[in-house]
């Protein structure tokens, strides 16, 4: 116990000589007083030029660079004062070595660089850790104990062929997230060119771009573990692991992704199809390995399975041809002219902006002499599905209504005659 006491009694006094010295009361003295500075320099630029920044058009990604570069920008300013200071003491070699300066600058400009990299990052989690990781090693280097901590981390224990330990690990991590990012920003870039080629089906699109990102995934997933020294030969276990898996736990899984398959194959749904399964009536808005995305024109939008796409029956609206044939059945009074009635019947429902009158003219027919109407059918044809069915149809009945009162048209209701007769009273028996 003396002798921890006596040691750590002789690295204090150490300590104490060593921030005694007054180059080093300077720099210390410069690195408190320069970052309050730096501070109140960043708040009094900022304004100004996120005003030139809002000159920037058509470059959202220079942009949000841009912008990410004026949040940081204390430390920008901050590593600026620091090379002033830094670069005033070394004229004077009599005011001592700037170490601490020099350390400072370039950890203040290396965490400015790191967290504007790190903005790249869509996930924040992952940006926060690349950027502690990178600014550790950088602030090593920098330091001079790189070795040292790399001699640390990389105690561990063997496996048979291989050895594990923490700088083992994180360099497979940092491996195995460089090429997923590098593989998932390809796999965006490829997949956006395909939908560009306007010679495939919207289906073949959605199948092909789904087959080169999940291809492009594995093709990482390899390397990362082939560069890792992991012998790809384990993966007959791993693979006889994950078939037992499959086939007790992940049947649905392995549906819905055989089934997307398939519907992507025979092209039965498509993006921009109006549909209608069970209950829900709206258009696709996306295909996706498990569901496909249905909204609604409520605006909610259903993850609709794709196994029920193949087991269910579905209605597609515009499976084979955009148009959709909507019936209106009305009737009319027994002293109108039935000729005349069909006539004001299709011109009125040709004027409602959705119905294609040019391409598919409206027809009524006259179908039932009813009770005490004049039962008459409206067929129309539209072919918007996705912007609703009953609103058009209300369309079509209040252009209806307003023709009819027009031409003196008279719509019927049935008329019922309701008898009230006085209770009978109703004398007692004798028992």
């Amino acid at each position: 116990m003396e002798q921890v006491t006596a040691f750590l009694l002789e690295v204090g006094q150490a300590a104490l000589d060593y921030l005694g010295r007054p180059a080093i009361l300077i720099q210390l003295s410069l690195l408190l007083l320069l970052y309050p500075a730096a501070v109140v320099t960043a708040r009094a630029v900022r304004p100004r030029l996120e005003d030139r920044a809002r000159d920037i058009k058509g470059m959202p990604g220079v942009l949000r660079f841009v912008v990410a570069g004026l949040r940081r920008l204390t430390w920008l300013v901050y590593a600026f004062y620091l090379l002033a200071a830094y670069a005033a003491m070394t004229a004077f070699p009599e005011a001592g070595v700037a170490f601490l300066l020099y350390t400072a600058m370039v950890l203040a400009a290396a965490w400015f660089a790191i967290s504007l990299v790190s903005h790249a990052i869509r996930s924040r989690t992952l940006g926060r850790l690349f950027a502690y990781v990178a600014w550790a090693f950088v602030a090593a280097s920098v330091l001079g104990i790189l070795d040292d901590v790399a001699a640390v981390l990389d105690a561990g224990f063997e496996v048979g062929d291989l050895r594990v330990s923490v700088l083992r690990i994180l360099q497979a991590a940092v491996f195995l997230v460089a090429l997923l990012w590098l593989s998932s920003a390809l796999g965006n870039f490829l997949d956006r060119r395909v939908q560009a080629v306007e010679e495939l089906t919207p289906s073949l699109r959605v199948l092909i771009g789904k087959i080169v990102r999940i291809s492009l995934i594995i093709f990482a997933v390899l390397i990362a573990m082939s560069g890792l020294g992991i012998d790809l030969t384990a993966l007959t276990v791993l693979s006889g692991a994950v078939g037992v898996g499959i086939g007790f736990g992940l049947q649905k899984v392995v549906a819905n992704f055989i089934s997307g398959i398939i519907i992507l194959l025979d092209q039965s749904i498509k993006p921009g199809d109006t549909i209608t399964l069970g209950d829900t009536f709206g258009w696709i808005r996306e295909l996706r390995a498990r569901f496909v995305s249905v909204v609604t024109r409520d605006g909610r939008e259903f993850l609709i399975p794709n196994e029920d796409f193949i087991t269910r029956e579905v209605i597609n609206w515009s499976f084979s041809d955009k148009y959709v044939r909507l019936d209106v059945p009305f009737g009319v009074s027994y002293d109108a002219d039935p000729h005349e009635v069909s006539r004001i019947a299709i011109e009125a429902a040709a004027s409602v902006e959705r119905v294609d009158a040019k391409m598919k003219r409206p027809v009524c027919w006259l179908t039932e002499f009813g009770d005490s109407s004049l039962n008459f059918l409206l067929r129309f044809w539209i072919h918007d599905p996705q912007k609703g069915l009953t609103n058009i149809r209300g369309k079509v009945l209040l252009a209806l209504w307003d023709a009819f009162k027009e031409h003196g048209v008279e719509i019927p209701y049935p008329h019922r005659e309701v008898l009230i007769k006085s209770p009978v009273p109703v004398t007692g028996q004798e028992t």
